[in-house]
């Protein structure tokens, strides 16, 4: 029987889904035992993130122009990320964090390794591949997000606003799902798509996540 890409994307979604111990901060955000400093931490890490990841999206984009439907997903990905940028700020002034601590602070190399190997997928992967790769790693980036949201509000008094960053991407995404899925069936159907490599790729991605969490826990 032919592969699907919704039987494809399910398989490696769950082949690469984290240890839960790969990552020790989310399970103490949820029990409200991170301090404050380590969300500001969060906060100003991601204030990095998300404008390097957009800009990769759009440069995944532009690189498949020839590929419409990972063009339509990875254009999709970037006006998220838009989304995500708006609405960081709220989430960093409930840490603390102004626009002087923004400039001042030094980013951890740590956490920054996850967008530097986006871009490096921007540069170097087979769009659809990056496509398969990116899907199963937003899985478990959801998950985390919604435990983080939840626990803000109930540990930490947070407010809606403070938390919108978070409840953006624990929504789920039935639409961008579709994207993805008719992005991997066109590469399958054109035999463009390369299993083993987008699995690599998938993997160093949820590695690199994992080092990002690592690092916020014990930044020194």
């Amino acid at each position: 029987m032919t592969r699907t890409a919704r039987d494809l994307l399910k398989t490696i979604t769950a082949e690469l889904a984290p240890d839960p111990r790969s990552n020790p901060l989310v399970p103490l955000i949820a029990a409200g035992r991170a301090d404050r400093e380590v969300l500001a931490a969060l906060a100003l890490e991601q204030m990095r993130v998300i404008p390097a990841d957009r800009r990769a999206f759009l440069h995944l984009a532009v690189r498949s122009s020839a590929e419409p439907e990972a063009d339509a997903y990875f254009t999709a990905l970037a006006d998220g990320e838009a989304i995500a940028q708006r609405r960081l700020p709220a989430f960093a002034a409930a840490c603390g964090v102004d626009e002087t601590r923004a400039a001042a602070y030094t980013p951890l190399p740590g956490c920054q390794a996850y967008p530097a190997y986006v871009a490096w997928l921007a540069l170097n992967a087979a769009p659809a591949d990056a496509v398969l790769a990116v899907t199963a790693n937003f899985s478990a980036w959801g998950g985390y997000c919604a435990t983080i949201a939840g626990a803000l509000r109930s540990h930490y008094g947070f407010d809606d606003e403070a938390c919108a960053f978070f409840d953006f991407f624990a929504e789920p995404a039935p639409d961008l799902d579709s994207t993805a899925e008719r992005a991997v069936q066109a590469a399958l159907d054109a035999g463009r798509l390369d299993e083993s490599r987008a699995r690599d790729y998938g993997h160093l991605l949820q590695s690199y996540e994992a080092l990002f969490w690592r690092t916020l826990e014990r930044p020194a």
